[in-house]
Protein backbone atom coordinates (compact mmCIF):
# COMPACT_ATOMS: atom_id res chain seq x y z
CA UNK A 1 0.00 0.00 0.00
CA UNK A 2 1.05 3.92 -0.81
CA UNK A 3 0.82 6.69 0.85
CA UNK A 4 -1.94 7.35 -1.61
CA UNK A 5 -4.26 4.40 -1.22
CA UNK A 6 -4.36 5.40 3.17
CA UNK A 7 -7.51 6.56 4.22
CA UNK A 8 -7.06 7.94 7.05
CA UNK A 9 -10.68 7.75 8.30
CA UNK A 10 -10.10 4.26 8.60
CA UNK A 11 -7.88 4.68 11.95
CA UNK A 12 -11.10 6.76 13.63
CA UNK A 13 -13.36 3.74 12.62
CA UNK A 14 -10.88 1.06 13.87
CA UNK A 15 -10.59 3.43 16.99
CA UNK A 16 -14.03 3.13 17.54
CA UNK A 17 -15.03 -0.60 16.69
CA UNK A 18 -12.09 -1.68 19.42
CA UNK A 19 -13.72 0.56 22.32
CA UNK A 20 -17.30 -0.21 20.90
CA UNK A 21 -16.76 -4.22 20.34
CA UNK A 22 -19.80 -4.18 18.32
CA UNK A 23 -20.33 -2.95 14.75
CA UNK A 24 -23.50 -1.57 15.76
CA UNK A 25 -22.39 0.61 18.88
CA UNK A 26 -20.15 1.80 16.42
CA UNK A 27 -22.31 2.80 13.65
CA UNK A 28 -24.24 4.88 16.35
CA UNK A 29 -20.92 6.81 17.52
CA UNK A 30 -20.42 8.06 14.21
CA UNK A 31 -23.34 8.68 12.81
CA UNK A 32 -23.22 5.77 9.85
CA UNK A 33 -25.66 3.01 9.02
CA UNK A 34 -25.35 -0.55 10.48
CA UNK A 35 -24.46 -1.32 6.58
CA UNK A 36 -22.14 1.05 6.13
CA UNK A 37 -20.11 0.30 8.85
CA UNK A 38 -20.15 -3.50 8.23
CA UNK A 39 -18.52 -2.58 5.02
CA UNK A 40 -16.14 -0.22 6.99
CA UNK A 41 -15.04 -3.25 9.02
CA UNK A 42 -14.73 -5.68 5.91
CA UNK A 43 -11.88 -2.91 4.21
CA UNK A 44 -10.27 -2.86 7.48
CA UNK A 45 -9.72 -6.46 8.10
CA UNK A 46 -8.59 -6.48 4.34
CA UNK A 47 -6.12 -3.63 4.82
CA UNK A 48 -4.90 -5.06 8.29
CA UNK A 49 -4.68 -8.81 7.30
CA UNK A 50 -6.63 -9.56 10.46
CA UNK A 51 -10.00 -10.51 11.27
CA UNK A 52 -9.86 -7.88 14.14
CA UNK A 53 -13.81 -8.74 15.79
CA UNK A 54 -14.76 -12.41 15.54
CA UNK A 55 -18.40 -13.56 16.54
CA UNK A 56 -18.38 -15.31 19.72
CA UNK A 57 -22.41 -16.56 20.57
CA UNK A 58 -24.11 -13.03 20.31
CA UNK A 59 -20.99 -10.34 20.57
CA UNK A 60 -18.30 -9.51 18.69
CA UNK A 61 -14.44 -10.40 20.67
CA UNK A 62 -11.51 -8.71 19.87
CA UNK A 63 -8.67 -10.73 18.29
CA UNK A 64 -5.15 -11.03 20.00
CA UNK A 65 -3.86 -8.50 16.90
CA UNK A 66 -7.18 -6.03 17.91
CA UNK A 67 -5.86 -6.09 21.38
CA UNK A 68 -2.34 -5.17 20.84
CA UNK A 69 -3.49 -2.45 18.43
CA UNK A 70 -6.47 -0.75 20.55
CA UNK A 71 -4.30 1.27 23.04
CA UNK A 72 -1.87 1.93 19.86
CA UNK A 73 -4.88 3.26 17.60
CA UNK A 74 -6.17 5.27 20.23
CA UNK A 75 -3.48 7.29 20.98
CA UNK A 76 -2.63 7.66 17.49
CA UNK A 77 -6.58 9.17 16.41
CA UNK A 78 -5.98 11.64 19.73
CA UNK A 79 -2.63 12.65 18.03
CA UNK A 80 -4.58 13.31 14.57
CA UNK A 81 -7.54 15.42 16.23
CA UNK A 82 -4.91 17.49 17.92
CA UNK A 83 -3.06 18.38 14.82
CA UNK A 84 -5.77 18.75 13.01
CA UNK A 85 -7.70 21.06 15.80
CA UNK A 86 -7.62 24.91 15.33
CA UNK A 87 -4.55 26.60 17.22
CA UNK A 88 -5.61 28.10 20.88
CA UNK A 89 -5.92 31.80 20.53
CA UNK A 90 -4.52 32.71 23.42
CA UNK A 91 -1.58 31.68 25.41
CA UNK A 92 -0.62 31.52 29.61
CA UNK A 93 1.90 33.57 29.24
CA UNK A 94 2.69 32.65 33.18
CA UNK A 95 4.01 29.42 31.76
CA UNK A 96 5.44 30.01 28.08
CA UNK A 97 9.04 28.98 27.28
CA UNK A 98 10.20 30.35 24.19
CA UNK A 99 13.20 32.47 23.42
CA UNK A 100 12.31 35.47 21.20
CA UNK A 101 14.71 37.13 18.83
CA UNK A 102 14.47 41.03 18.54
CA UNK A 103 15.97 43.05 16.05
CA UNK A 104 16.18 47.01 17.58
CA UNK A 105 18.61 49.84 17.01
CA UNK A 106 20.98 50.91 19.74
CA UNK A 107 18.98 54.03 20.24
CA UNK A 108 15.94 51.40 21.06
CA UNK A 109 18.05 49.63 23.08
CA UNK A 110 19.31 52.47 25.50
CA UNK A 111 15.55 53.74 25.99
CA UNK A 112 13.36 51.21 25.56
CA UNK A 113 14.75 47.56 25.46
CA UNK A 114 14.30 47.88 29.80
CA UNK A 115 11.28 48.56 29.95
CA UNK A 116 10.46 45.59 27.46
CA UNK A 117 12.58 43.11 29.28
CA UNK A 118 10.73 44.43 32.63
CA UNK A 119 7.45 43.94 31.27
CA UNK A 120 8.25 40.84 29.92
CA UNK A 121 10.17 39.02 33.31
CA UNK A 122 6.76 40.07 35.18
CA UNK A 123 4.08 38.50 33.19
CA UNK A 124 6.46 35.70 31.46
CA UNK A 125 9.57 34.49 33.97
CA UNK A 126 10.36 32.13 31.25
CA UNK A 127 10.63 34.02 28.57
CA UNK A 128 13.91 35.21 27.23
CA UNK A 129 14.81 37.64 24.83
CA UNK A 130 17.67 38.35 22.34
CA UNK A 131 18.11 41.36 21.37
CA UNK A 132 21.00 41.75 17.70
CA UNK A 133 21.55 44.89 15.97
CA UNK A 134 19.74 46.54 12.71
CA UNK A 135 22.12 47.40 10.97
CA UNK A 136 19.76 47.72 7.56
CA UNK A 137 16.19 47.18 6.61
CA UNK A 138 16.88 43.35 4.97
CA UNK A 139 13.81 41.50 5.38
CA UNK A 140 16.00 38.44 4.58
CA UNK A 141 16.08 37.70 8.69
CA UNK A 142 12.45 37.84 8.94
CA UNK A 143 11.96 35.95 6.35
CA UNK A 144 14.17 32.90 6.76
CA UNK A 145 12.98 32.99 10.87
CA UNK A 146 16.50 34.36 12.50
CA UNK A 147 14.19 37.35 13.76
CA UNK A 148 10.81 37.11 15.38
CA UNK A 149 10.39 40.27 15.61
CA UNK A 150 11.91 43.59 14.32
CA UNK A 151 11.69 47.48 15.64
CA UNK A 152 12.11 50.63 13.51
CA UNK A 153 11.33 52.49 10.55
CA UNK A 154 9.06 50.78 7.42
CA UNK A 155 11.10 50.44 4.17
CA UNK A 156 12.23 46.52 4.31
CA UNK A 157 12.24 45.08 0.60
CA UNK A 158 9.36 42.31 1.32
CA UNK A 159 6.04 43.39 0.44
CA UNK A 160 4.89 40.72 2.59
CA UNK A 161 6.24 41.80 5.61
CA UNK A 162 3.45 42.55 8.31
CA UNK A 163 3.52 46.08 10.37
CA UNK A 164 2.00 47.40 13.18
CA UNK A 165 2.71 50.96 14.44
CA UNK A 166 4.43 51.52 17.98
CA UNK A 167 4.67 55.11 18.33
CA UNK A 168 5.10 58.46 16.45
CA UNK A 169 8.57 60.20 16.58
CA UNK A 170 9.98 63.74 14.74
CA UNK A 171 13.57 64.29 14.99
CA UNK A 172 14.52 67.73 17.00
CA UNK A 173 17.96 69.21 17.98
CA UNK A 174 20.24 68.54 21.19
CA UNK A 175 22.93 70.26 22.70
CA UNK A 176 24.69 70.88 26.12
CA UNK A 177 23.23 73.06 28.58
CA UNK A 178 24.49 76.64 28.41
CA UNK A 179 25.42 76.11 24.57
CA UNK A 180 25.23 79.63 22.68
CA UNK A 181 22.74 78.90 20.33
CA UNK A 182 20.51 78.34 23.75
CA UNK A 183 20.77 81.87 24.39
CA UNK A 184 17.42 84.22 24.11
CA UNK A 185 17.97 84.99 20.57
CA UNK A 186 15.43 83.07 18.29
CA UNK A 187 16.87 79.46 16.73
CA UNK A 188 17.17 80.47 13.05
CA UNK A 189 17.79 78.45 9.88
CA UNK A 190 21.08 80.26 10.07
CA UNK A 191 21.99 80.41 13.25
CA UNK A 192 21.67 76.37 13.36
CA UNK A 193 23.65 75.99 10.22
CA UNK A 194 26.81 78.02 11.53
CA UNK A 195 26.97 76.14 14.58
CA UNK A 196 29.30 72.87 14.53
CA UNK A 197 27.06 68.81 14.13
CA UNK A 198 27.47 65.76 15.16
CA UNK A 199 25.73 63.18 12.95
CA UNK A 200 24.33 59.37 13.69
CA UNK A 201 24.54 57.30 10.85
CA UNK A 202 25.24 53.76 10.64
CA UNK A 203 26.65 53.67 6.99
CA UNK A 204 28.81 56.41 8.38
CA UNK A 205 27.65 59.24 6.05
CA UNK A 206 28.26 62.81 7.24
CA UNK A 207 24.47 63.89 5.82
CA UNK A 208 21.30 63.92 7.48
CA UNK A 209 17.46 64.09 6.89
CA UNK A 210 17.60 68.15 7.91
CA UNK A 211 20.33 68.67 5.57
CA UNK A 212 18.38 68.40 2.33
CA UNK A 213 15.59 71.25 3.59
CA UNK A 214 19.25 73.77 4.87
CA UNK A 215 20.12 73.25 1.02
CA UNK A 216 16.77 74.26 -0.27
CA UNK A 217 17.35 77.46 1.66
CA UNK A 218 21.21 77.61 0.54
CA UNK A 219 22.34 76.51 3.55
CA UNK A 220 25.25 74.25 4.50
CA UNK A 221 26.02 73.16 8.02
CA UNK A 222 29.02 71.16 8.97
CA UNK A 223 29.32 67.62 10.59
CA UNK A 224 32.80 66.96 12.04
CA UNK A 225 31.99 63.96 13.67
CA UNK A 226 29.70 60.72 12.75
CA UNK A 227 28.87 58.06 15.04
CA UNK A 228 26.74 54.69 14.60
CA UNK A 229 24.06 55.41 16.77
CA UNK A 230 22.10 58.77 18.49
CA UNK A 231 23.03 57.88 21.75
CA UNK A 232 26.94 58.34 21.09
CA UNK A 233 25.59 61.51 19.51
CA UNK A 234 24.04 62.78 22.40
CA UNK A 235 26.78 62.13 24.65
CA UNK A 236 29.40 63.94 22.20
CA UNK A 237 26.80 66.48 22.07
CA UNK A 238 26.81 66.95 26.10
CA UNK A 239 31.13 67.16 26.30
CA UNK A 240 31.17 69.45 23.72
CA UNK A 241 29.66 72.17 21.41
CA UNK A 242 28.96 69.90 18.59
CA UNK A 243 24.58 70.22 17.94
CA UNK A 244 23.06 66.61 17.89
CA UNK A 245 20.40 65.44 15.92
CA UNK A 246 17.73 63.18 17.32
CA UNK A 247 14.57 61.20 17.49
CA UNK A 248 12.10 63.02 20.25
CA UNK A 249 12.19 59.28 21.45
CA UNK A 250 15.63 60.03 22.51
CA UNK A 251 14.53 62.57 25.16
CA UNK A 252 13.27 59.46 27.41
CA UNK A 253 9.78 58.90 27.93
CA UNK A 254 7.15 58.31 31.10
CA UNK A 255 8.97 54.65 31.83
CA UNK A 256 12.64 56.61 32.40
CA UNK A 257 12.50 60.48 32.63
CA UNK A 258 15.43 61.47 34.16
CA UNK A 259 17.52 59.00 32.08
CA UNK A 260 20.96 59.29 32.76
CA UNK A 261 22.27 59.96 29.00
CA UNK A 262 19.67 63.20 28.60
CA UNK A 263 21.75 65.16 31.74
CA UNK A 264 23.50 67.69 30.73
CA UNK A 265 21.82 68.06 27.84
CA UNK A 266 18.73 70.42 26.25
CA UNK A 267 16.42 70.12 23.60
CA UNK A 268 15.41 72.79 21.11
CA UNK A 269 12.70 72.42 18.39
CA UNK A 270 14.95 72.47 14.88
CA UNK A 271 14.20 76.06 13.04
CA UNK A 272 13.06 74.03 9.94
CA UNK A 273 10.02 72.11 9.02
CA UNK A 274 10.25 68.34 9.66
CA UNK A 275 7.69 65.72 9.47
CA UNK A 276 7.19 62.85 12.26
CA UNK A 277 7.72 59.27 11.02
CA UNK A 278 6.78 56.01 12.29
CA UNK A 279 8.14 53.25 14.18
CA UNK A 280 6.64 49.81 13.55
CA UNK A 281 6.83 46.20 14.99
CA UNK A 282 7.52 44.24 11.80
CA UNK A 283 7.21 40.23 11.40
CA UNK A 284 6.92 37.84 8.76
CA UNK A 285 3.03 36.63 8.45
CA UNK A 286 3.87 33.06 9.32
CA UNK A 287 4.10 34.34 12.94
CA UNK A 288 0.97 35.94 12.48
CA UNK A 289 -1.24 33.14 14.16
CA UNK A 290 1.17 32.19 16.73
CA UNK A 291 -0.47 33.73 20.05
CA UNK A 292 2.71 33.16 21.83
CA UNK A 293 4.28 35.72 19.27
CA UNK A 294 0.70 38.05 19.32
CA UNK A 295 1.33 38.16 23.06
CA UNK A 296 4.88 39.26 22.39
CA UNK A 297 3.92 41.87 19.77
CA UNK A 298 1.06 42.94 21.97
CA UNK A 299 3.96 43.37 25.33
CA UNK A 300 5.79 45.36 22.92
CA UNK A 301 2.92 47.64 21.86
CA UNK A 302 1.72 48.23 25.19
CA UNK A 303 4.98 49.06 26.50
CA UNK A 304 5.73 51.43 23.34
CA UNK A 305 2.30 53.14 23.70
CA UNK A 306 2.80 53.83 27.34
CA UNK A 307 6.13 55.32 26.51
CA UNK A 308 5.34 57.47 24.18
CA UNK A 309 1.46 58.08 24.23
CA UNK A 310 0.37 60.02 21.59
CA UNK A 311 -1.05 63.61 22.92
Amino acid sequence: MNNADIDFNLLVALDVLLAEGSVTGAARRLGLSISAMSRTLTRLRSVTGDPLLVRAGRRLVPTPRAIELRDRVHALTGDVRAVLRPQATEVDATTLERTFTIRVSEAFLEFLAGPVVSAVARNAPAVRLRFVAKPDKDAMPLREGLVDLEIGLLGTSAPEIRTQLLFYDKLVGVARTGHPLLADAAITPERYAACRHVAASRDGGFVEAIDVALEKLGLQRVVTVVVPGYPDAMRIARQSDLLALVPRSCLGNTMSDAHAITIGLEHFELPLPMPEFKISALWHPRMDADPAHRWLRDTVMSVCRTAYPRG
